[in-house]
């Protein structure tokens, strides 16, 4: 069975009366039953534990790791964000939901400084499928509504996608690439827009296919690991003189 970890802040649910009485079990127990609903394997880590709950142990146990992260992205020790990045090149999964796009690890990841525009009015916003051959859309259809969420709008400073499966329309006109697929060393990462903190997203049906259709994408290391180091010849080498400075 694959094996997911739900990675959350949970601050905000419990310094925030309008969070906490949207996710009463914070965001990631609610991502977490979905998940858990779609058949996975789950467990949950988030900032204050020791080690932010993703010791050596829990990683190499995880197959595919979602990250959901907002107001306190420098707490986040450089050593934790050093050992996720390692586990992704080696091959696991990361799935990056909504203000994770500023995660230490998402920006170490991309390269880039994935800034964008941004505004909470609690509009209306769609998803569109834009490559329906691809897993992570399987069993949308055209899309989804969602009907309140904030808006995120481009330019999306991320490197273009290997893939881009979801498009987004807000209310008020603008739009955003709201789910892109990359390939990092051996590992896939899958970038979701909605889910801003106020809003009940992460119980939505389509939020939830979308998250469980990545988490199965995504749990598929791409190809063998391979041999790095000193490697004897395959060949037979004829005997010369080697310069020191070859």
């Amino acid at each position: 069975m694959t094996r997911v970890t739900i990675w959350n802040e949970y601050r905000q649910e419990r310094t925030d009366a309008a969070v906490g009485a949207t996710y009463p079990d914070g965001i990631h127990g609610a991502v977490a039953a979905g998940l858990r609903d779609a058949g996975f394997d789950v467990g949950v880590a988030t900032l204050d534990e020791p080690e932010h709950g993703l010791t050596d142990a829990v990683l190499a146990a995880t197959d595919v790791l979602t990250w959901w992260g907002h107001a306190a992205h420098p707490e986040v020790a450089d050593d934790v964000v050093e050992r996720v990045q390692r586990r992704v090149l080696d091959g696991m999964g990361l799935i990056v939901l909504h203000s994770g796009h500023h995660s230490k690890i998402f920006r170490r990841l991309m390269g880039t400084s994935c800034d964008l525009k941004w505004r909470e009015a609690g509009e209306r916003e769609r998803i569109w499928v834009v490559d329906p051959a691809h897993p992570i859309a399987e069993g949308l259809g055209d899309g989804f509504a969602i009907e309140e969420e904030e808006m995120y709008g481009e330019h999306f400073d991320v490197p273009a996608p290997d893939r881009l499966v979801l498009v987004s329309w807000f209310e008020g006109g603008e739009v955003f690439r709201s789910g892109c697929c990359y390939e990092r060393g051996r590992g896939r990462i899958f970038y979701f827009r909605p889910g801003h903190e106020t809003h009940p997203t992460y119980f939505h049906p389509g939020v939830r296919r979308v998250i469980a259709n990545a988490a199965r994408w995504a749990s598929q290391p791409m190809g063998a690991r391979p041999e790095r180091g000193n490697r004897q010849p395959l060949e037979p080498l004829s005997i010369r003189s080697i310069d020191a400075t070859d």
